[in-house]
């Protein structure tokens, strides 16, 4: 019986292989043919379309990996404001984002555009144009489009859509049919009965041209023949316009998305609506588009609180009609403020390394890459011919604006500034069309309408009414400014006239009679006689190109250590302000000249490798070659520069510079002249940190600083593990005055224990670190012969902490000063500290002061510090009061000084108490002296603990280096 049912299996599967190949080898026309037979039915062209689009148009740019990589297009899409425009008021200007926040007319979506309703003929689709400025959203629009037709959420009454990008088909040279086209890019589309032209099949497919300012469209009937014929070969353009006059597939509707100075290329009879993307007109879109972006779980983890506290931040100052408001009314300045919020936030260690002059490049690439400036219509010349480059079209207007502002120190211009720097001198109508075209589109995503005019100082606004110009983004100058200096776009006239004869020369060779005849075309008679040793002409233009780069490097130092930019905040808080605003008080230097400390941070930026890729898919190329010199001259000006001392603010900003540039080689050679790095006050983030690590790692093993200062600068656990590659570069370390509880003890009783690490002093005054924290970080003093000074001041140190310290101090025998003033030791736990202290055979000096001992235990502490005859202890200087019994402590000075330096952050009455004490001692002990001279002595120690006493009871202590901002 087994045998049996097994014939029958084998002679099945036989004749299914027989079927098989019957079926694949069927020449009938119209049918796919099939290879696997297990399916009954051929697989849907149309699902398998479906499916494609789907994962084509989820794909995401490289530059949305930052924020995490946790969510889709769907989930971090926010419509924007789409309204429908009459034939005569398409080319009206957008709304502005303060003056309503209803519209009379309601937001549309694609899908209502795209109803037929009673607005076209019967048997004809519909012909929609989108139109829009740069950054307005329309190819965030189209994307969302076709992945909702995809998973069947909207349009669902069309059967087919299929998307275009008219940049890819502008670049077509050959001719081929509407359906050669179709199945050119969608190869499971050929030969589908959608698109024959038999019936009236074609009106449920639906066509989408993306970007049609990029094809040259000629809708003349002498230029463009009349084609109904799906299957004739035309060129592309030929097609499309034969698709827009509906004499090709009539029935079939099409979406097209284009700029506003391109509407007119299509005649109106051919479009039945006109929709323009208004963008984000109120802060409640704006504020949807940031949550979805900044509030995104990363994996299982929900967002921090510290995310929630930048929305609420960010719509604070989106209702107060900023000029941040202003800006995100174009998404793509959204998309610029979450990245650098995110940036500025969320850096960590695991993340790929990321700049600031990276995310503006980025969003320069992303809003213009690929993107030209060509003609208009009504030229027959291919536009491929005479396109170039529209990014380095911006440089050269509004970056040479920009440059202008950054130089005279400017942030508003007037119209007529406008007109004057991006007009400049046009002469052809070539010119005065690409200008046309660059002012309808472009200019409104740089510049825009100054909101915030008490931003700006009463010399920058003139006496009358006129309107001014701000850059949308104040950064964005900044950055432009910089790429119009590293281009070398600011040439002197002599630097333009030998650079045209360079190229003159190279182009016809060593003919001296032709050179002669070029020289005198580009140069006055006055002038030939510099330019007639040709010989020594390539030798002098090798110069002052030369000059030009090395003076860039120079400019970029002396842009760095402007010393009327010295104490501004540090150059990260700035960027954060400008795009958080201002809250509670203003500072006092609000209405002051805005230091431009960006501009050389982006000129280095720019530099690295990794920017100048992206420009050059811009357009915009910078020679390796410039590079090297410009590295050379500033490596040699920030060297002469860090042989002074450097405010905190400027040190961040230096190191900021060291990492934006992402050179490790320059970075080694310019902290190789800094031996100190204090950044005292600076409020530390996780990007911070993570840039002080990074320019640290540059190094090699063998270079330290001799100080890292981090005090008062706000860290925490989480940031000190950022700063654990830092820590090993150092001999003393301060993280003075900070939030670093017991926790982060296990990472610096790690830190002491690494066979790298090198610290010899280690202060953690004012840290919460408690008798837990110390006796974790006490565990290193056995395996640690580094450390020479351990200062746990006012770390909430009681007596079992202060025991076993004592416990723990002999295993390490390098040990000199420690400092245990103002906790809570108690007299026996310190006598047995200074008792231990006395034994081992370095310890110098102990910090006892501010501590709860009584006259006695003071006493003992003195006699107890005193090595004992016959005996093999020393000396041990035990600071404790300003009297030593009935005489003054030589130390009277260093004590008083360090409670005047830290009494502001420390509990006023405590000190108060201890002051008084202090008081009562040295009136006791003057009383005991019968020497004049000595009592003088002890008047003026009294002296001048009434004055530290008189000024903490007023409030009115000087701000000291213990004192955070």
């Amino acid at each position: 019986m087994s045998l049996h049912h097994r014939w029958l299996s084998e002679l099945h599967t036989l004749w299914r292989w027989k079927r098989r190949m019957e079926v694949s080898l069927c020449p009938a026309a119209g049918f796919h043919c099939r290879t696997i037979s297990s399916i009954p039915s051929d697989p849907d062209p149309i699902e398998i379309h479906k499916k494609k689009l789907f994962l084509w148009f989820s794909h995401l740019p490289k530059e949305e990996k930052q924020f995490g990589g946790y969510f889709s297009p769907e989930t971090m899409h926010v419509d924007p404001l789409i309204l429908e425009r009459k034939d005569e008021e398409r080319a009206g200007p957008l709304i502005s984002p303060f003056k309503t926040r209803s519209p009379s007319r309601r937001s549309l979506t694609v899908e209502q555009l795209l109803d037929p309703g009673d607005t076209w003929s019967e048997g004809r689709g519909l012909n929609v144009m989108l139109y829009g400025a740069v950054g307005t959203g329309k190819s965030t629009v189209v994307r969302k489009l076709v992945l909702d037709w995809c998973t069947g959420s909207t349009l669902a009454h069309f059967k087919l859509l299929l998307p275009f990008s008219c940049e890819d088909l502008s670049q077509l040279s050959k001719v081929a049919s509407l359906r050669d086209l179709v199945s050119r890019k969608y190869l499971h589309l050929k030969k589908h009965p959608l698109l024959s032209g038999e019936g009236d099949q074609a009106k449920d497919v639906l066509f989408l041209f993306n970007g049609m300012e990029k094809m040259q469209l000629d809708f003349r009937i002498g230029s463009t023949e009349l084609c109904s014929d799906p299957n004739e070969a035309l060129p592309p353009a030929v097609v499309v316009v034969n698709l827009l006059r509906k004499y090709m597939l009539p029935e079939a509707s099409i979406l097209v998305t284009t700029r506003l100075s391109a509407l007119d290329r299509t005649p109106q009879k051919y479009v039945s609506r006109y929709a323009q993307i208004c963008g984000f007109n109120d802060p409640e879109r704006q504020r949807a588009y940031f949550t979805s972006r900044l509030l995104q779980p990363r994996g299982e983890t929900p967002p921090s609180r510290e995310a929630q506290v930048l929305i609420e931040l960010l719509y604070l100052n989106l209702q107060r009609e900023s000029q941040l408001a202003a800006a995100c009314f174009l998404p793509s300045y959204c998309w610029l403020t979450c990245a650098t919020l995110h940036f500025l936030h969320f850096t960590s260690a695991q993340s790929p390394i990321r700049t600031l002059t990276g995310i503006y490049t980025s969003f320069l690439r992303l809003n213009f890459g690929g993107e030209v400036l060509g003609t208009g219509a009504g030229t027959s010349v291919p536009i491929q011919e005479h396109q170039s480059s529209l990014m380095l079209y911006v440089v050269r207007t509004v970056g040479k604006l920009a440059f202008d502002g950054v130089t005279h120190k400017r942030t508003s211009f007037s119209e007529k500034e406008l007109e004057q720097w991006i007009g400049g001198e046009t002469k052809t109508d070539e010119e005065l069309r690409q200008l046309a075209m660059f002012q309808t589109d472009v200019l409104d995503f740089f510049l825009a309408p100054c909101v915030e005019s008490r931003k700006y100082s009463s010399k920058q606004l003139d006496g009358n009414d006129e309107r001014r110009f701000v850059f949308a983004v104040p950064a964005m100058q900044e950055y432009l400014a910089a790429l119009y200096v590293v281009l070398g776009e600011n040439k002197s006239a002599l630097e333009k006239i030998t650079t045209q004869v360079s190229i003159a020369i190279g182009q016809v060779g060593e003919d001296v009679s032709a050179i002669m005849n070029i020289l005198s075309k580009f140069i006055p008679l006055r002038l030939f006689a510099v330019f007639n040793l040709l010989k020594l002409f390539p030798k002098l233009y090798a110069a002052i190109i030369s000059h030009t780069r090395g003076k860039i490097g120079k400019t970029m130092a002396a842009e760095m250590f402007r010393t009327e930019d010295s104490y501004n905040e540090d150059i990260l808080d700035q960027v954060e302000q400008s795009l958080l605003g201002v809250h509670g008080p203003l500072p006092q230097n609000y209405g002051e000249e805005k230091p431009f400390e960006l501009y050389p941070i982006f000129m280095g930026g720019l530099l690295h490798y990794g920017n100048r890729v992206l420009l050059q898919q811009l357009g915009c190329s910078i020679q390796s070659s410039t590079v090297a010199q410009i590295t050379q001259a500033l490596k040699k000006h920030l060297v002469r520069e860090l042989s002074k001392p450097l405010p905190p603010e400027e040190l961040m900003d230096l190191l900021v510079l060291l990492y934006e540039f992402q050179n490790p080689r320059l970075t080694a050679e310019v902290l190789s002249s800094i031996r100190s790095i204090r950044l005292t006050d600076i409020r530390m983030t996780s990007l911070k940190c993570f840039i002080l690590s990074s320019v640290l790692s540059c190094t090699s093993a063998r270079y330290h600083l001799k100080e890292l200062n981090l005090s008062s600068c706000h860290l925490t656990h989480d940031l000190l593990q950022m700063l654990w590659p830092a820590f090993r570069h150092t001999h003393v370390l301060n993280l003075q005055f900070n939030s670093l509880g017991p926790d982060s003890c296990v990472l610096l009783r790690d830190l002491l224990l690494d066979p790298k690490s090198s610290i010899s002093s280690l202060q953690l005054c004012d840290n919460p670190l408690l008798d837990s924290g110390c006796g974790i970080l006490l565990e290193a003093l056995p395996g640690n012969q580094s450390l020479t000074h351990l200062s746990l001041m006012h770390t909430g140190l009681g007596d079992r902490g202060a025991m076993e310290l004592a416990e723990k101090l002999q295993p390490h025998t390098g040990l000199q000063e420690l400092n245990v003033a103002y906790n809570n030791i108690g007299d026996d736990a310190a006598l047995t500290l200074v008792d231990a202290c006395r034994e081992h055979p370095s310890i110098h000096t102990v910090h006892l002061y501010l501590n709860p001992l009584s006259d006695v235990g003071k006493q003992s502490l003195y006699v107890q510090g005193v090595p004992r005859r016959g005996g093999s202890s020393r000396r041990v200087k035990v600071l404790a009061s300003v009297t030593e019994g009935s005489d003054i402590s030589e130390n009277w000075h260093p004590i008083l000084s360090v409670i005047r330096e830290n009494a502001s952050s420390w509990d006023r009455n405590r000190v108060k108490q201890q002051l008084e004490v202090f008081l009562r001692d040295l009136e006791w002990g003057r009383q005991q002296q019968p020497s004049f001279w000595k009592r003088l002595h002890f008047r003026r120690v009294q002296k001048g603990v009434q004055q530290t006493l008189q000024m903490l009871e007023k409030d009115s202590l000087s701000p000291s280096k213990g004192q955070s901002k």
